[in-house]
């Protein structure tokens, strides 16, 4: 059994019951059979309230507008938060495509969905979720509360933390649904429960707002890799800082490098280190990797059982005559593969030096005639929910491995764009220094794959080498200006067989045709 003391605290937070759910018009109201009075009366009810915040990261129901566990036509788990940030990142580009055929889902790298699409509403209404969770916990820690309910001292301290955690929980969903939606709707703890439907808010304005809400809660965060597994600390917020301002020309329409190198920094010196062996990122003991992992959505085979998250990345790319056992699992899924684009960002392709290449090629062909026959497409074994020495998880069917939101690489990775695009206070040869930490990582801890220079162009490809099928490639692809545009091609990307370009209003999804027919608040995205 992994012993973390945040698993714990989920489980506490189950057994606590559903504190709150969306409603049918998302106007973001808590409505609880416990009322908050009861669960908040003492510290150990802020403590499973607080677990329950961080739990559905891993946990799967309570999401739909109508409040009763699922979206409409989607099963519970495929409800879960990484499931479904995962579809809307990586299905539409060259690094995934999905052999299902449930509604809406080819829809992805056809780049033909709409606003009524049953994923990206999935992953709207799970991000509003877990908003509405942070904004209900937030809200009853205020000073005022705890006065009332008689907690203070060391316990009072404690809650108080756990807010700014909260605090940081919410603006990371929001810089989910900036990225992905760009204009969503908006509330926090100091709306009035009920009073109205929530106002819409324009991408730059929410990017503001996340920017100043990380900055206002670092002195409460604990220091770096001083929090429980699982738990958002300052190297977290410095993480989500240097990602957004990464993309912050996208967001906002002004770059923001320099404070892109000076985030990524901080969180480079603040004692993070790579672990030796690439291929041991994924695996059912992964929680060992404290030393390359910021932040991560923790699941455990007994106690986080659904169809999603680790789960899902550990069955879905498994199929045809690839051995299950290999992988930790009971049976695969037959369903996610890779394009040959992606296969061609490793030189040699799957027989690539390059150890990051994890290709399983045995039966499966490099060309993709039919998106729908799983043998077309070479499969990806990078999660395997075994351990790290090869013996066996806890259960075949649920994962135990932990799916990281940041980890130290993507910093690495930052840092080094963000110079090469002309940010300030950074510096080349260190930026080169940073890149090949990786790649001697990656040519098995030697100097054979080592660059004397970076190019932009060059640090796409790494990123796809280094961070595939973590939830990044949408937003890199888009950043470079090649997501939808005809410049960069990919089987059947736009529903071509040899690729083609789409409509550029396609780099923001719509928000979905339910709630913005519920909340006359909500203006359509452009397009849809």
């Amino acid at each position: 059994m992994k012993k973390r003391s945040i698993k714990f605290l989920i489980i506490a937070g189950i057994t606590a019951g559903s504190l709150v759910s969306c409603t049918k018009k998302l106007n973001i109201v808590p409505t609880n059979d416990v009322t908050s009075a009861t669960v908040y009366s003492t510290p150990t009810g802020y403590k499973e309230a607080f677990a329950k915040v961080y739990g559905a990261f891993a946990l799967t129901g309570n999401t739909g507008p109508s409040g009763n566990g699922d979206i409409q036509g989607i099963d519970e788990g495929t409800s879960d938060f990484f499931r479904l940030l995962w579809c809307a990142q990586e299905l539409p580009t060259d690094e995934a495509v999905v052999g299902w055929g449930d509604p809406g889902l080819p829809d992805f790298h056809n780049m033909s969905w709409s606003a009524s699409n049953l994923f990206l509403k999935g992953i709207y209404y799970r991000a509003m979720y877990q908003i509405t969770l942070a904004n209900d916990f937030i809200r009853q820690s205020s000073d005022a509360n705890l006065s009332k309910r008689g907690i203070s001292g060391t316990d009072a301290d404690k809650i108080r933390q756990y807010a700014a955690e909260a605090r940081f929980l919410r603006a990371y969903q929001y810089a989910v649904l900036m990225d992905l939606f760009g204009n969503p709707p908006f509330v926090t703890d100091a709306d009035a429960l009920g009073a109205s439907l929530p106002k819409q808010i324009t991408r730059k304005d929410l990017f503001a707002y996340i920017e100043t809400e990380l900055k206002a809660i670092d002195g409460s965060l604990a220091a770096p890799k001083t929090n429980e597994y699982g738990r958002a600390d300052k190297a977290a917020e410095w993480a989500l800082l240097a990602r957004i301002y990464l993309n912050a020309e996208v967001y906002t329409g002004t770059a923001r490098y320099t404070d892109a190198i000076t985030y990524s920094k901080k969180v480079i010196d603040a004692g993070y280190t790579l672990i030796n062996d690439y291929t041991k990122l994924m695996r059912a003991d992964n929680n060992l990797n404290t030393n390359e992992f910021i932040l991560t959505i923790n699941y455990d085979g007994l106690y986080t059982q659904s169809y999603g998250g680790a789960t899902f990345m550990t069955h879905a790319p498994v199929g045809g005559s690839m051995p299950a056992s290999q992988f930790g699992i009971g049976g695969g899924w037959a369903g996610v593969r890779t394009t040959k684009a992606f296969v061609a960002l490793f030189p040699g392709g799957a027989s690539s030096s390059d150890n990051r290449a994890q290709f399983y090629t045995d039966g499966q062909s490099l060309e993709i005639n039919d998106i729908s026959t799983f043998t077309d497409g070479y499969a990806i074994s990078k999660f395997k929910d075994v351990k790290m020495d090869g013996s066996a998880p806890q259960s075949l069917d649920y994962a135990d491995m932990d799916l990281p939101i940041f980890r130290l690489a993507e910093q690495y990775l930052i840092y080094a764009e963000a110079v090469t695009r002309g940010g300030t206070g950074g510096d080349m040869p260190t930026a080169v220094s940073y890149i090949n930490k990786l790649r001697t990582r990656a040519y098995s801890n030697t100097a054979a794959g080592n660059v004397t220079s970076i190019t932009t162009d060059m640090l796409l490809d790494e990123r796809g080498r280094e961070l595939y099928w973590e939830g990044f490639r949408r937003t890199d692809l888009i950043r470079y200006k090649k997501f939808v545009e005809d410049s960069y091609l990919w089987p059947y990307k736009g529903g071509v067989k040899t690729g083609a370009g789409t409509d550029a209003f396609r780099t923001l999804y719509p928000l979905p045709t339910s709630d913005v027919a519920a909340n006359p608040n909500l203006k359509q995205n452009s397009g849809y």
